[in-house]
């Protein structure tokens, strides 16, 4: 009757234990699959807010939820103050997320410098291997990738310059941008083979902008405005002071040229540019190394945007040829938008 007494003890012990254990097993197993289930924490970080960042961040996000639905977008701005980057950097660090985009130069800086083991995406950065961000174009960082959207200046320029007669031209730049000093660079030397006189102002942000052109526009014939996120963010105070005075503006930027006086705009369609980023972060987030996506180029004509405010040429007294207009994706004229 004892060692029935105990056989019964024993069968009773091993199928509480049992029964134990496969509640912890089934509780782990759980707690695996809500994990596997958490939706992806996507940090996004411009450095300004105008409307061809926007574009960008916007296509961005697009692709990515095409592949993730659930994916959480955490989309800071840092108002062009480069403590404000690094604070984001370092809340993305802590937050955890999955994968970081920045976008512009300053900010992407930000987070290749804070994030040592968290993908991180560049885009619309001029010179990722200038801006020290990856060491070639050909190969990405350990965990370092992303787009460029390097200019063509000199064609920028000519092509101003068929336009109307430019002896001197203008140019502001933010002295605190990597992006924008190569930039300025390239137009200066630009300028200098193309045998005109180039006059150089530069900012340390947004609000010093229209006063920089106020500077310089009655001693110059034009002025390019490049890719240059602090001057872009300013550029309805470039326009208008340059209207007054009858000075054709060439921006690199199409995207923030429809709402300000432009002559000419030739540049990037950002919003395609942030798509070709929202299909880079997605090659990432499914497990392919950075270091093995090298920087992408907006090489595609289809990526290319002229647009021709035709409104403004009539106010200039600057006549279009007719075969440019033909080839502009965007006109401006009669007061309207037009895509051709």
């Amino acid at each position: 009757m004892k060692k029935l007494t105990m056989t019964l003890m024993s069968i009773l012990m091993l199928t509480a234990l049992f029964t134990v254990s496969c509640k912890k097993s089934v509780a782990a197993q759980a707690a695996v699959t809500e994990e596997k289930a958490a939706p992806l924490k996507i940090g996004i970080t411009k450095i300004v807010a105008h409307p061809a960042l926007d574009a960008l961040e916007q296509g961005a996000m697009e692709v990515i939820l095409e592949t993730y639905p659930d994916a959480q977008f955490d989309n800071q701005n840092a108002n062009g103050d480069m403590n404000t980057a690094s604070s984001i950097a370092q809340k993305f660090k802590a937050d955890k997320v999955d994968l970081a985009i920045g976008i512009a130069t300053p900010t992407a800086q930000a987070l290749a410098n804070t994030l040592k083991d968290i993908p991180v995406l560049y885009s619309a950065v001029t010179d990722p291997v200038d801006a020290g961000l990856v060491d070639s174009y050909d190969q990405g960082g350990m965990n370092v990738t992303g787009i460029s959207d390097m200019t063509p200046v000199k064609d920028q320029i000519k092509l101003l310059m068929s336009l109307t007669e430019v002896k001197t031209l203008g140019h502001i730049y933010t002295s605190s941008e990597a992006n924008a000093v190569t930039l300025a660079n390239m137009a200066k030397e630009a300028s200098a083979e193309l045998g005109i006189d180039f006059i150089e102002t530069t900012v340390t942000n947004s609000s010093e902008v229209k006063q920089a052109a106020q500077a310089i526009v009655d001693k110059v014939d034009a002025i390019y405005i490049s890719t240059d996120n602090t001057v872009v963010a300013a550029l309805s105070g470039v326009s208008d002071v340059a209207t007054r005075k009858g000075i054709p503006i060439m921006s690199a930027d199409p995207t923030s040229a429809y709402d300000n006086e432009v002559l000419v705009a030739w540049g990037f369609d950002y919003y395609k540019m942030g798509k070709a980023c929202g299909r880079m972060a997605v090659e990432v987030l499914q497990g392919k190394k950075t270091s093995d996506i090298p920087t992408g180029f907006m090489t595609s004509v289809e990526d290319i945007d002229l647009l021709i405010n035709m409104d403004l040429a009539e106010k200039l007294g600057i006549s279009i040829p007719g075969d440019l207009e033909a080839k502009a994706g965007t006109l401006i004229k009669n007061g309207e938008v037009v895509k051709q």
